[in-house]
Parts: C-alpha cells; sequence; structure tokens
C-alpha cells in the first residue's frame, strides 16, 4: 500500500508518523496493518449551500470503507458554490484542481473518494484527482426536491422567467418573494439538468462513479446507501489497483459526449470535459462534441429543454434508463469502477416513464446536443444548445449590438433609447477567461425590458462567456479566441451584420478582411483587472475556453510519488 510509506516506516519515522494519527484515537495496528488509507475528498461548506449535507454523506462513505475493511480518512479542499462566489466560481476551478492534486499526493492515501455537488466542484476534484491518478470514485451529492410555486412545479431556470417577468411588468415583486420561498426546497444542487446535474450525469456515463449515481435525490434515503457501496468498492479498487487511467479511456469521453448530448446537458459539459481530458492525456478536440453528438437525439424531456425536473428523471429510471437506450451507439465494452463495463452496467436498466425518458425510436427532440460553431467572428469555434435555442432563430441575419463589458450591458440594458429590435445580435465582449476574468455565466444576457414588454422572448445573444446550465434560448458561447485575446471578436462593432446558420455550422462577421486588419491595428486589450496572486497567474497562464480554460502549465498529469521525504 502506498500508505505504508508514512505508517508502515520503523524507527523514528514510523513513529512520529504513527503518533499524530493515534491523537485522533486511531490504534496501532489500524495503520500498520495494511490496510488501505482512503482519502475522503469532502467539499462541504455552508458557503456552497448545495454541498451543505456532505457532512453526513461523507459519514456514509466511512460506514462503507470501514465494513470492507480500510481505513478512512476525511480531508477537506476549497468549496466551489457557484450560488454565492463571485467573480465566479470558475474562476476558481484550476485552482481548486491544484488543491486537490496536491493534497492527494501529499498525504498518505491508497484511493480517494470524491464529494462533489455544485457546478465546478465536480470538475475540479476530478481533474485534480486525475494528475495524481490514484483509484478514485466520484459520489455526487444529488439533485434537490422540486420546488412549487402558485401550484406549479418550479426550479431554478424558472430564475430566468421570473427575472424577464419582473423586468416587464408582469410579475410583482411580492410574487417574485413568493417564488423564492419555494424555489430551493431541500438539500441539493439545482433540481433540472443544470450544470451539477450534468457533471454528476458525465462522471456516470465516464464511469467514475457507480450506476445510478447522477439522479438520486440528495434527500432520498437511496443517496446513503449509494454512498455506503460507494465506501466499499473503493477498498476493492486500490486492492484491484484500479486507477483512473484504466477507466477514462478514449472511448470513456466519447460515451460522456453521446450521453450528453442525449440529456441535453449543459454547454458546460464541453469546457469541463476537454480539461479533464488534457489532465488524464487524453486527446479531445472541439469538434468531437458535435462530431458525437450530432446523430443522438435528446430523450431526457427535462428543463432547461423539456418541461421536467431531475425528481421525475430518477423516478422514471435516471440516466441508466438513458445509457440502455443509447447503447447499440455507445462504446459497450468501456470500463467502469464496478469493475464491469458501461453495458453491463445498464443493459437491464428500465424506464418508468417514456413522458420523462423518450425511446430512441420515439425521441423527446431531434434536436439536441452541442453544436460546434466555426466563421470568422469564432476562429477557434463557439458552441451553441440546440435543444434550448429557438427554431426560428437557428438561421438568422441581423444587425450586431455591442457591449463592451458586463458593466457597458448593464448600464444600457434597461434604457428605452437602446437602438434594438428583435433582429438584432447582441454581442458581449470580455467576458472570456482572461478578459473577465473566469468567464461567468452571463452569454444568456437579459433582454431589454422594451422588446420584453412587446412579447419577445428570445433573441441571438453571442458572448465569449459561459451560461448557466440552468439557462436557454439561442445563446452562442465561449467564442474563441476571446475579445481579450484579440481576435476577430475583440472588434466586431456595432451595426456589423452577423450571420448565424446553426445547419452549416456557421457564424460570420460580414465585414471584410481588409477592414477587420484596419481594426485589429488599432485595438487595444482593456487593462487585467488585476497582476498578483492567482489571479494575476490565472490571466497570464490561462488556455482559451476551445481548450478547455485549464491553466497551461497543469495540461497531463503528475503521478502520485513524493520526491522529497523530510522525514
Amino acid at each position: 500500500m502506498r500508505s505504508a510509506n508514512w505508517f508502515g516506516k520503523k524507527g523514528k519515522d514510523g513513529v512520529i508518523y504513527r503518533s499524530w494519527f493515534k491523537k485522533q484515537g486511531i490504534p496501532s495496528f489500524e495503520l500498520e496493518s495494511g490496510k488501505p488509507v482512503i482519502g475522503i475528498c469532502n467539499t462541504w461548506s455552508e458557503y456552497t449551500p448545495c454541498n451543505s449535507h456532505f457532512r453526513q454523506l461523507a459519514e456514509s462513505v466511512k460506514h462503507g470503507i470501514y465494513e470492507a475493511g480500510g481505513l478512512p480518512v476525511e480531508f477537506p479542499v476549497m468549496s466551489l458554490g457557484e450560488t454565492l462566489i463571485k467573480p465566479t466560481a470558475m474562476l476558481y476551478r484550476n485552482l481548486v484542481s491544484m488543491d486537490v492534486e496536491e493534497s492527494i499526493r501529499a498525504n498518505p492515501m491508497d484511493g480517494v473518494v470524491l464529494l462533489c455537488g455544485c457546478d465546478k466542484t465536480t470538475p475540479s476534484l476530478v481533474m485534480g484527482a486525475c494528475s495524481v491518478d490514484l483509484p478514485t470514485i466520484v459520489v455526487s451529492g444529488g439533485p434537490m426536491l422540486t420546488g412549487k410555486f402558485r401550484g406549479q412545479s418550479i426550479s431554478t431556470s424558472d430564475v430566468w422567467r421570473f427575472s424577464d417577468a419582473y423586468r416587464s411588468g408582469n410579475l410583482s415583486n411580492d410574487h417574485l418573494k413568493a417564488a423564492e420561498n419555494g424555489l430551493c426546497r431541500s438539500d441539493g444542487h439545482c433540481g433540472v439538468m443544470g450544470t451539477a446535474s450534468t457533471m454528476a450525469c458525465m462522471v456516470e456515463s465516464l464511469g467514475l462513479s457507480l450506476p445510478a449515481n447522477a439522479a438520486v435525490p440528495a434527500t432520498d434515503t437511496a443517496r446513503k446507501v449509494l454512498a455506503h457501496l460507494s465506501g466499499m468498492r473503493i477498498v476493492e479498487m486500490v486492492k484491484e489497483d484500479l486507477r483512473m487511467s484504466k477507466i477514462l479511456t478514449r472511448k470513456a469521453f466519447e460515451n460522456a459526449i453521446m450521453a450528453n448530448a442525449a440529456i441535453g446537458g449543459s454547454t458546460n459539459f464541453v469546457v469541463h470535459l476537454l480539461a479533464i481530458a488534457g489532465r488524464i492525456g487524453v486527446e479531445l478536440h472541439l469538434d468531437d462534441f458535435d462530431a458525437f453528438s450530432r446523430n443522438i437525439p435528446l430523450l431526457a424531456n427535462l428543463q432547461p429543454s423539456g418541461k421536467y425536473f431531475m425528481e421525475d428523471f430518477y423516478y422514471a429510471g435516471g440516466l441508466p434508463a438513458v445509457l440502455r437506450q443509447l447503447l447499440p451507439k455507445l462504446h459497450r465494452d468501456a470500463l467502469t469502477v464496478n469493475g464491469k463495463s458501461i453495458g453491463a452496467n445498464n443493459e437491464q436498466a428500465e424506464c418508468y416513464n417514456e413522458d420523462v425518458v423518450a425511446t430512441i425510436e420515439k425521441p423527446f427532440n431531434q434536436q439536441s446536443g452541442i453544436a460546434v460553431l466555426h466563421g470568422n467572428l469564432c476562429e477557434q469555434g463557439a458552441i451553441l444548445k440546440p435543444s434550448a435555442a429557438t427554431p426560428a432563430l437557428m438561421k438568422h441575419k441581423g444587425k450586431a449590438v455591442v457591449f463592451e463589458t458586463i458593466e457597458d450591458y448593464k448600464a444600457r440594458i434597461d434604457d428605452p433609447s437602446l437602438n434594438i429590435d428583435e433582429t438584432s445580435v447582441m454581442i458581449l465582449k470580455n467576458v472570456g477567461p482572461k478578459g473577465y476574468p473566469g468567464m461567468p455565466e452571463v452569454g444568456n444576457m437579459g433582454l431589454p425590458p422594451k422588446l420584453l414588454s412587446k412579447g419577445i422572448t428570445d433573441m441571438v445573444r453571442i458572448s465569449d462567456g459561459r451560461m448557466s446550465g440552468t439557462g436557454f434560448g439561442t445563446v452562442v458561447l465561449h467564442a474563441s479566441p476571446e475579445a481579450a485575446a484579440g481576435g476577430n471578436f475583440a472588434v466586431v462593432q456595432t451595426g456589423d451584420l452577423i450571420e448565424l446558420d446553426v445547419e452549416k455550422r456557421l457564424l460570420q462577421l460580414h465585414v471584410s478582411e481588409t477592414e477587420l486588419a484596419q481594426r485589429k491595428a488599432n485595438w487595444k486589450p482593456l487593462p487585467p483587472v488585476s497582476d498578483r496572486g492567482f489571479v494575476g497567474m490565472y490571466i497570464q497562464t490561462v488556455e482559451q475556453a476551445d481548450k478547455g480554460a485549464d491553466l497551461n502549465f497543469l495540461k497531463g498529469g503528475s503521478g502520485s510519488e513524493v520526491t522529497r521525504d523530510s522525514h
């Protein structure tokens, strides 16, 4: 066992390591018996409400580890709550991945359980664990129960509808407060197919969690049972030396892309999966997301692309019901953490409600997946989620209305004199990885009140930022290179004609190359918001969205070996 390099040593070195652990009430034989030491990487925090139940969830994991003959040791890492953290949790995803990587390598553990919930906690923990490559299993926190407002089911996707209704004068502040009371009614992350649920589905379809992990509600006793079983399984994984690199093959990534298409997963899936692939050393490119999702229909009728909620998804059979429908298209032999293939795990899965999880023969929507766009407005690509877009806007030409920064947008969007109509294309710059920094979820810009009052509910919106997985609309995201990097997106101006053609995967700025060259010659980047600490390092080293927005020096693995020993 790797942990024997600490606890199995003789003489002074062994004494000091064992002595410190005895201080916590752990007897010597627990440390000298050769039991696998299992780290439980916990993202519990009261500042991350989605993960507020993780203390109890960790106890269930511990019970499973003890039962299987292991020794559990819980440790914290920085917790990223998209709910509260400013300026954006994405700014710190890579920082947390470093925290996870160094914590795993530096401490005596033979395997690790990752407790993940809110959006960025899952990719950051998986990225860090990939770089060390020990036996690893993921336990997601689970979605919250469905909320209620005026007798209707609601969850976080409805925030955008409530906001538009409030800004247009169709919803009073009192009613907005009443909706607030019913929105988040239990422990757990967003109750829709937002980014947190997408990430839970991602780890299950990659093979990093036990089957059915993704959809079990946080408050259901089945979540604790799954945590217990995961604790038992990680002990066996250590004995089998079943490391992440044996599971996270190219086949696993292709499976995850197809599954994401079928569930209508968040656009954030793209930037996170690219970063994970970069850490484990699998070649994955932006166009792969289009290629492997193009022929996969939308099967899950879940908000924001459909009508149901994650609680309904669980009762209908959860992700296994979707994966069974996809098995003819998936790499069935891809290995998972329980030692079985993804095909074996899901071939007997049942669907209990075909209105929630449709069949491959009669899908909920033929439009699915992630459309990867190319053109001179996004030389390195941009993305759009067809299932969340308005069909009539998927082929559109309009004149740009440009907002240079998020502050510029906020200052002008409510102005009745703003020169904009429903045919316009809204452009938001300088919200990419370097420019913001951190690439916030502001791409689905709220429409101007004067258009909302006319009944307009969607417009083409383009940015170099991201969108919440709970969001929807004809929203082009992750335009790369971002404005702060000086590509064509940096110099688009109000009045320029822009063409979007999703079927042709085209995003084109109708401005001559001569004019673009002249504009770029006169272009000056905005000054960085900081040049110190992590933020300064992030701005200097973060890669573009089409590469996963990881820090350039974190690509690839570093292994589990501790190169220096001070004792």
